[in-house]
């Protein structure tokens, strides 16, 4: 294993540092923008680029351009949203995505506010359908951007330290070690279980927040907690910025 390992790290070192922070930038700003983060793994791409950071200087490089590229990609899909939500809602991408996906993003926002764009972030599906849910609705971009770029942050630096940390300890333990290429795999698992298992913990501690008013009370019975209530943005919270109108509705008013 570890001889193709090594051929897999030394042929990603092996790109030009620029170029190669570059495109994880850009792989990371098509991932979160609109829709087309359903088809780019941007997590993949950064995880492969950050294997061949090399000093702190890169590694931070590598972190910003991943942050920029993820202020950039959503910053277009609230742009998108907001000038042709509509129609890339009915558009055949859009009813492809499908119905449900697009009023649990309404849902969500409605009834979550800000927090929803944060904790979006790190979804499956929703981190494309949010920026777009957002610009459909009256929220202000500053305070769009000032939810989503917390979460790029966090985003980021986890998956630029780990793949820099499982790269850097392979390449010091492979001289001594013929298993020492387990040790890259088992913390890339490692760290991709521990993401699968929060995701799932936070689609369930939210499920409420995303579901139809018909299915709440389906979803009490089943964690058998009745002390939880929709949150519902009010005054003190994110008011009129957080509410998205249904984006059904917007042809007509257009």
């Amino acid at each position: 294993m570890n001889e193709i390992l090594t051929w897999i790290l030394d042929t990603v070192e092996s790109v030009d540092p620029v170029l190669r922070t570059l495109l994880a930038g850009i792989g990371i700003m098509l991932e979160t923008s609109v829709l087309i983060g359903l088809i780019v793994p941007g997590d993949t791409i950064v995880l492969v680029a950050s294997t061949a950071v090399d000093g702190v200087g890169e590694y931070f490089a590598l972190a910003f351009a991943v942050i920029a590229g993820a202020l950039i990609g959503e910053s277009i899909g609230f742009a998108l949203g907001r000038w042709f939500g509509p129609h890339i809602l009915h558009s055949r991408l859009g009813r492809k995505i499908g119905e449900d996906h697009w009023h649990r993003a309404q849902r969500y926002l409605d009834r979550r506010g800000g927090p929803a764009i944060f904790i979006s972030r790190f979804l499956p599906v929703l981190h494309s359908l949010i920026p777009l849910t957002v610009g459909m609705s009256t929220m202000r971009y500053r305070r769009f951007i000032a939810w989503t770029l917390p979460a790029c942050v966090i985003w980021a630096f986890a998956y630029v330290t780990v793949g820099s940390l499982a790269a850097g300890s392979y390449r010091e333990l492979s001289r001594n070690l013929h298993w020492a290429g387990y040790v890259f795999v088992a913390i890339i698992a490692g760290f991709l279980l521990v993401a699968w298992g929060l995701k799932k913990l936070i689609v369930r501690s939210e499920a409420k927040h995303m579901a139809a008013i018909d299915e709440i009370g389906r979803l009490d019975d089943d964690s058998g907690d009745d002390d939880l209530d929709i949150v519902e943005a009010g005054p003190d919270d994110e008011g009129s910025d957080a509410v998205a109108p249904d984006p059904s509705n917007l042809d007509a008013e257009r």
